[in-house]
């Protein structure tokens, strides 16, 4: 049955998407340019040009959708400073792919505050886990524009920032 035929009847055809054993696709979107997103319950799946790369929920640091242009873009947690993967594609049909993203990012979430450091600045610390409960939990921090994370004061409040928010939750 032809995609066309398929959402007459009320059903689009899922792309086929090689996910891990025991996952199973519950939304995707194929791009103008062939790309396939994919989304799990653990992961969300790029397969571009023949290469999948999975990238766990808790490793999605932002995602968003550009209704204007059809553009979806989803970045990855990196380290400070250096370049974070970005996955970018036009999506006419964005189906369930939407929902499912921002769905299974803040089920990742375990805790998010921000920290004032004076002059409109700060920084996030933030408890991420795998939105399954396995595996442990994953602490980062997260600065404002303008914020050194060498200067020593910064590093010292982050240190009792964390420390907190670890206490708080009762997760180290």
């Amino acid at each position: 049955m032809s995609t066309r035929m398929s959402r007459l009847f009320g059903r689009a055809t899922m792309p086929r998407v090689d996910v891990r054993r025991g996952e199973r696709v519950l939304a995707s979107a194929t791009a103008a340019d062939g790309t396939v997103l994919a989304g799990t319950r653990d992961a969300f799946y790029v397969v571009r040009d023949g290469e999948t790369r999975r990238v766990a929920w808790e490793q999605v640091e932002a995602a968003g959708w550009d209704r204007d242009t059809d553009t979806f873009q989803l970045s990855e947690v990196g380290a400070w400073g250096e370049q974070r993967p970005v996955h970018t594609a036009i999506l006419d049909e964005p189906g369930r792919l939407l929902e499912l993203v921002h769905e299974r990012v803040t089920a990742s979430v375990v805790l998010q505050r921000h920290v004032s450091l004076g002059r409109r600045r700060g920084l996030r610390v933030i408890a991420r886990r795998a939105p399954s409960g396995a595996g442990g939990v994953q602490w980062v921090y997260e600065y404002d524009e303008g914020v050194d994370p060498d200067d020593p004061e910064v590093r010292a409040a982050a240190r009792d920032a964390l420390e907190l928010a670890q206490r708080d939750v009762g997760l180290p």
